[in-house]
């Protein structure tokens, strides 16, 4: 077994695929790319349907839950995260939305360090193979396919026009010039297929050889030399723990869970965390594992008289069957949509100067995420908060790698949190009020309206709400004491190491994360290759 390599990098999720592209490209250079979770090779997950088989499936997903908190009925909630070649981008709900323009003018808004969006979009762009929209916006030649819904569905057509009754504006691109309005959601899919961060970026230079490619690896810890990251300690294929050492830099990309974890069982983190767990110290950093941030959500279901909603195709093997057909001979219906196919991007209130609700149709209804759906013709709306105040933290449990790490989540603490995610329940029941989508409704299902004060919907969204599966911030960028790396990534007082993935954001982006996540490892891959 190969015990060197220039470059090692933790995780094959979307940041880590993304890198072993870029850094592997230049054949001077060898790469090594570990990855948890084996090949994605389920071909469930290849049809972007498919992410509803492994909600909960513990071969891909790494099945984590938050702690019980009071702000949110003291319930544990779930966390699903990708344990597969790809991570997240490989069992997602494919939509493909990259924020607001200020969201990144915020994390620089000095413009002095690159992060803000004028210098990000080329990033965004260079990864992007867009099926139906070249323009200034969007990139037509990168690995990553995005596509328009193939097909418009009549209630997504009929929520569409019911947000631009109720005022609103219609948005053909919430990647383009304005997220605002109502519109079609682009997603991760061409001809029927997912595009993953493995199937965009790896598959087709996973033969390069200077990349080597470890699946089914947990790494234990990264190795230092006092303040110097030279190498990880990792079990491969659950046999023997072997120690790789890299010549140049170890590049963490775990995630928003996994990253912090690893930093803190490899004695980087919280002095006092780590000596309770019996970790040698090697840079005492608060920060590490602070700042957790998701985007909070609430959830509307509505019986419907429109017969074909995904309640009835399931339901109905007669259906199901034509609906597989259908798929296998036009790459149409539903088993080619993503988990929503309509969104609106709107205020909670007029003294708001930009989007921070963003409610979304989804095709289908059950009493929570991943559950049995409704034996009834059913639809959902999901109400999110984009840039929540509520922050939480990720620690360890114990020095056990195996250990999962304590989540604690810090949902809906924030007093304007709660407020706002309220008024976007009121503002949402005034849209599906509206003639275009009102004529499919027969009820509202849940909450029911008989929820309806301030309180109610309060005590509903405290003991029912869900979140979007967003984690973000736990080493949050930045050149302060709550910042774990600086503007290059590297994490401060630590040589030859880097953080590359969805926890370096500093607050969390007006939107879902994956095209973010993507565009740092970009960014990332060029602030490495200029340092050789």
């Amino acid at each position: 077994m190969t015990k060197y390599f220039d470059y090692i990098i933790i995780g094959g999720g979307s940041a880590g695929c993304v890198l072993a592209n870029r850094l592997s490209s230049d054949a001077r250079i060898s790469v090594l790319l570990i990855e948890a979770g084996e090949w994605d090779k389920n071909p469930w997950i290849h049809i972007p349907l498919g992410y509803g088989r492994h909600f909960e499936n513990p071969k891909v997903n790494w099945m984590y839950h938050s702690a019980p908190e009071a702000e949110t009925s003291n319930r544990k909630i779930f966390q699903p995260r990708g344990k597969v070649m790809g991570g997240s981008s490989s069992i997602n709900g494919l939509v493909y939305i990259r924020g607001q323009k200020e969201d990144y003018d915020n994390w620089d808004p000095e413009r002095k360090h690159g992060w803000s969006y004028d210098s990000l979009l080329k990033y965004f762009k260079k990864s992007e193979n867009n099926s139906n929209i070249d323009d200034i916006y969007h990139g037509t030649k990168g690995e990553l396919n995005v596509s328009s819904p193939l097909e418009t569905h009549e209630l997504a057509k009929s929520f569409i026009e019911a947000g631009i009754e109720s005022g609103h504006p219609y948005n053909a691109d919430f990647n383009g010039a304005s997220q605002e309005g109502f519109g079609p959601l682009q997603m991760t899919i061409k001809n029927g297929i997912r595009s993953s961060a493995s199937s965009a970026f790896i598959k087709n230079i996973r033969r390069r050889k200077n990349l080597k490619i470890y699946t089914k690896s947990h790494v234990q810890k990264i190795l230092f030399d006092k303040n110097k990251a030279v190498g990880v300690e990792v079990r491969i294929e659950k046999k023997d723990v072997n120690s790789i050492y890299a010549n140049k830099e170890i590049i963490l990309s775990a995630g928003a869970f996994n990253s912090p974890q690893i930093l803190q069982l490899s004695g980087v983190g919280p002095k006092k965390l780590l000596e309770e767990n019996n970790i040698i110290l090697v840079k005492d950093l608060e920060a590490v594992g602070k700042n957790l941030q998701d985007h909070y959500n609430g959830r509307l279901i509505y019986k419907t008289n429109h017969k074909y909603t995904l309640n009835t195709v399931l339901n109905n093997p007669i259906t199901k069957l034509l609906e597989g057909v259908k798929y296998l001979t036009f790459r149409k219906g539903f088993l080619n949509m993503g988990s929503s196919v309509a969104a609106g991007f709107i205020h909670s209130n007029q003294y708001v100067k930009r989007p921070d609700l963003h409610i979304s149709l989804i095709l289908f209804s059950a009493d929570k995420a991943g559950s049995v759906l409704h034996k009834w013709s059913g639809f959902s709306i999901i109400i999110r908060l984009l840039r929540p105040q509520s922050t939480g933290e990720v620690n360890i449990k114990s020095n056990n790698p195996y250990d999962q790490p304590v989540i604690k989540s810090g949902y809906f603490k924030d007093k304007d949190d709660r407020k706002k995610l309220v008024q976007g329940f009121k503002i949402t029941r005034k849209i599906m009020s509206s003639k275009p989508i009102k004529d499919h409704i027969i009820e509202e299902y849940s909450p029911g309206v008989k929820v309806k004060t301030d309180k109610d919907l309060m005590s509903f969204l405290s003991a029912r709400g869900g979140i979007s599966y967003h984690p973000v911030g736990t080493c949050r960028m930045g050149d302060t004491k709550d910042s774990v790396v600086d503007f290059k990534l590297k994490v401060h007082g630590i040589k030859n190491l880097r953080v590359v993935d969805a926890s370096i954001m500093p607050s969390i982006i007006s939107g879902n994360t994956n095209a973010p996540v993507i565009m740092i490892a970009e960014k990332a891959s060029d602030l490495i290759l200029n340092e050789l």
